[in-house]
C-alpha cells in the first residue's frame, strides 16, 4: 500500500469524503450492514449546509425491491443527520 501525497491530502473534497464514508461505513456496521458486500452510492446534497447521503443497497438489485440503508452525514462535523431504511 501507498501513502498518500500531500496534494493528495490537501483536497478538500476527497478527504471530506474519506471522512464521510467512514463515518456512515461505521455506523451501518453497527446496524448490521455487510458494508464490502453492499452496492454503495454517494450524493451530494446542499440545503443551509452541506450533507452527503450514503445508500448502501444489495449487489444483486435485479428483481429486488427496498431494504437499503441511507445514511446523512453533514460534511462539516462528519454527524449522522439521519438514518433512513427502504422498505
Amino acid at each position: 500500500m501507498t501513502a498518500l501525497s500531500a496534494d493528495v491530502l490537501q483536497d478538500h473534497m476527497a478527504v471530506t469524503l474519506a471522512r464521510v464514508m467512514a463515518a456512515a461505513n461505521k455506523r451501518a456496521r453497527e446496524l448490521g450492514v455487510d458494508v464490502l458486500q453492499s452496492f454503495i452510492t454517494i450524493t451530494q446534497q446542499v440545503d443551509n449546509e452541506l450533507f452527503w447521503r450514503v445508500n448502501y443497497g444489495s449487489r444483486d438489485y435485479v428483481n429486488r425491491r427496498g431494504g437499503d440503508l441511507m445514511i446523512e452525514v453533514n460534511g462539516e462535523n462528519m454527524k449522522i443527520n439521519q438514518v433512513l431504511r427502504g422498505q
